[in-house]
C-alpha cells in the first residue's frame, strides 16, 4: 500500500503546481494540468530517470535529502512534507502491531472524568480514523453523539452518509474536505490501520464525494478552526476548535469547541447546556470498574 500511496501523492502534488509557480517557461502544448516529471526532476537536482522511479514508488534507496529536495520542488508544506517522508519510511510492523494495540474504541476512565468536569465546554476524544471515542454532554447536545453511536455511525460516515450532516454543518464542503485530510494524515502515520482501512474502503465505495476528496490526496492534521452550525434546537452557532494530542497515544485527540465571548453564539450554547444538565456520555461509558488505573 505504502508504495501506490507514495507514487499519488507525488503525481498529485505535482499536477497542482504550475510552471510559473516555480519560475518555468510554459511555452509549448502541455499533456499535463501541472509540472512535468522532468521538470520536476531539474528542480530536485536528480536526473528524469531517478525522480521517475520515485514516483512509481521505488523509494527504499532514497535519502532524506532526496527527500527534502523533492519536497521543495513540490513545494510541500510541513505537514505533507512530514506524510512524505512517513510514506517512504513506514513504521516497522512491530511499531504497526503496538500503535494498532493501542487504538481501541475506548478512552479509559481517567479521560471520561475528565471530559465531564469540563462541563461547559464542548469536547469529544477522536480516533484515527475520526471517530468518536468519548464525549461530554454538552458535546453530545451539540452534535447528538449519542445517536450516532446507537445507530453504529461514526462521524465520517455521519458527515458522508446522513443528511442530516449537511443540514447542521453551514460549511459542509469544507468540513468534509478537512475530515478527509485528517483521515489521510492519519493514514500516513499507520498505513496498514484496519479501522482507517474499513472507513476508507465503506466511503469509497458509498459516497462519490468522499472517494473524490480522497483522490485529491490532500493531507492536513485538525489543528485548530472554526465551526459554523445550524442546530435544530438553538440556531445558528459560530465555534472555534482546538485540538489537543493525548499524552502517550498521539493517534488519539481531544477536540474543545468554544464561543466569543458575549457573543448570540455563546449565549445559545448557554441555552443548550441549561437543557442538558445531566452528564450523558455514550453507551457504557462508565462500565469500566471504578477501580481501573489511568
Amino acid at each position: 500500500m505504502t508504495g501506490n500511496e507514495f507514487s499519488a501523492f507525488l503525481r498529485a502534488r505535482r499536477d497542482r503546481i504550475r510552471p510559473t509557480e516555480v519560475g518555468l517557461p510554459t511555452a509549448g502544448r502541455r499533456r499535463v494540468p501541472g509540472l512535468r516529471r522532468e521538470e520536476v526532476a531539474i528542480l530536485t537536482g536528480v536526473s528524469v530517470d531517478y525522480y521517475s522511479k520515485l514516483e512509481q514508488g521505488h523509494v527504499a534507496g532514497a535519502s532524506a535529502e532526496i527527500l527534502d529536495a523533492v519536497a521543495d520542488a513540490l513545494r510541500l508544506d510541513s505537514t505533507e512534507r512530514a506524510h512524505l517522508h512517513r510514506l517512504a519510511r513506514p513504521v516497522t510492523p512491530r511499531r504497526r502491531t503496538r500503535t494498532r494495540a493501542s487504538s481501541s474504541a475506548t478512552a479509559r476512565p481517567g479521560l471520561r472524568r475528565l471530559l465531564d468536569l469540563m462541563a461547559d465546554v464542548p469536547a469529544v476524544i477522536v480516533g484515527p480514523s475520526f471517530n468518536q471515542l468519548a464525549w461530554n454532554n454538552l458535546a453530545d447536545a451539540l452534535f447528538d453523539l449519542s445517536a450516532l453511536e446507537w445507530a453504529g455511525r461514526t462521524f465520517p460516515q455521519h458527515l458522508f452518509l446522513d443528511p442530516a450532516a449537511r443540514a447542521l454543518y453551514q460549511d459542509w464542503p469544507d468540513v468534509a474536505s478537512e475530515a478527509v485530510d485528517y483521515i489521510r494524515f492519519s493514514a500516513g502515520l499507520d498505513p496498514d490501520d484496519p479501522e482507517i482501512r474499513a472507513v476508507v474502503g465503506e466511503l469509497s465505495v458509498k459516497s462519490p464525494e468522499f472517494r473524490t476528496l480522497w483522490n485529491r490526496q490532500t493531507v492536513r492534521d485538525k489543528t485548530f478552526g472554526r465551526k459554523r452550525l445550524q442546530h435544530g434546537l438553538v440556531g445558528p452557532l459560530e465555534l472555534s476548535f482546538e485540538t489537543f494530542r493525548l499524552p502517550g497515544d498521539s493517534r488519539r485527540a481531544l477536540i474543545t469547541y468554544t464561543t466569543e465571548p458575549g457573543s448570540p453564539s455563546e449565549e445559545r450554547l448557554r441555552l443548550l447546556a441549561s437543557w442538558r444538565a445531566e452528564p450523558v456520555t455514550e453507551p457504557g461509558a462508565h462500565s469500566e470498574s471504578e477501580t481501573s488505573t489511568d
